[in-house]
């Protein structure tokens, strides 16, 4: 059993057999929202639900969630947005940047709690980390910081690498920064980069076509709730055209991908509920600094590895958080 399954019948068991902790002190039933771009995912939602049980709210019985799932699809964002903003809800949270950028155009007034939300100061999301100064506040995943890391890695485990094919959500709002960081990552390490901009599903199979006319020899693939909802699909891709791959969520791994590095979701979805009990109990989100990841996972699947003819170095196990066989 791999430590996802075991997170989640953790979540699931800690759900229905943990011991309540104590309520929040008055009798009011609270309203939040919860909106993220990509659907349903039982780790990360089943993770943000403990922190809310750890902090004595109980859904159903002092707290309700309004939920909106976007299904990995960014044009539904202002919609759902749109909807939550007209419910009057005590609060609501987000993640990732898109759905966070589209709940602050709908609502100045409603505080809003970032679960995970990259570059949010270059996004205007807020004034600072430190001193947000509106009505966001909660996680960065500092998700772009981490694209020449991720490069570091696959250089690592594909010597020979010469060419590196980068994926990207042409919709998102942070694709310049990711071309950005992506750039110089490839510079750093001697490398060329192919970026290649997709708006929806339709257009991947000429997105890794396009991968293999420039003969490009390893794959990042960025963090976007597109690409989260469809990460068997992007797997299989990688997997077809015999691509290493990398991504920044450990569930891409777990669907076939050869590594990850990144964020740890649920501890980032888990620990948005403190700033969730601290605003229902009355602190100014423009107060509340945006805190980033305590623990990055790096995550290697050796089945993968098998298939695709790599070994990888020992430098990379040892430092593996995981490693799936």
């Amino acid at each position: 059993m791999n430590r996802r399954a075991i997170l989640l019948m953790a979540v699931t068991l800690g759900l229905f057999a943990a011991p309540l902790p104590a309520a929040p002190s008055d009798s009011k039933v609270y309203r939040i929202g919860y909106f993220v771009g990509r659907g349903p995912d039982p780790v990360t939602d089943g993770a943000f639900l403990q922190g809310l049980r750890d902090l004595g709210y109980i859904e159903g019985k002092n707290i309700i969630i309004e939920r909106r799932y976007a299904d990995g699809k960014a044009e539904r964002f202002p919609a759902l947005a749109a909807d939550l903003a007209e419910m009057k809800l005590d609060l609501i949270v987000v993640a990732p940047i898109g759905p966070a950028l589209a709940m602050k155009r709908a609502t100045h007034t409603t505080p809003i709690v970032m679960a995970n939300a990259g570059e949010p100061v270059s996004t205007g999301l807020v004034a600072s980390l430190a001193h947000p100064g509106g009505n966001v506040t909660g996680l960065s995943n500092v998700s772009t910081d981490l694209i020449g890391k991720e490069m570091e890695l696959l250089k690592e485990a594909v010597p020979d690498l010469s060419r590196v094919a980068f994926l990207v959500n042409g919709s998102s709002p942070l694709t310049d920064i990711q071309l950005r960081e992506a750039q110089s990552g490839v510079r750093a390490l001697g490398l060329r980069l192919v970026p290649v901009k997709v708006r929806d599903a339709t257009e991947y199979a000429a997105a890794f076509a396009a991968f293999t006319q420039a003969h490009t020899n390893a794959l990042v693939i960025n963090l976007d709730p597109m690409f989260f909802t469809d990460r068997q699909r992007l797997a299989e891709l990688a997997a077809t055209h015999r691509l290493p791959a990398i991504s920044m969520f450990r569930e891409f791994a777990e669907a076939g991908g050869l590594m990850t590095y990144g964020a740890n979701l649920a501890d980032m979805f888990r620990r948005s509920a403190t700033y969730v009990d601290k605003i229902l109990k009355g602190a100014n989100p423009a107060d509340l600094p945006v805190e980033q990841p305590i623990k990055l996972d790096l995550v290697v699947n050796l089945k993968t590895a098998k298939a695709l003819g790599i070994t990888i170095p020992q430098s990379i196990l040892v430092r593996a958080d995981e490693v799936l066989r």
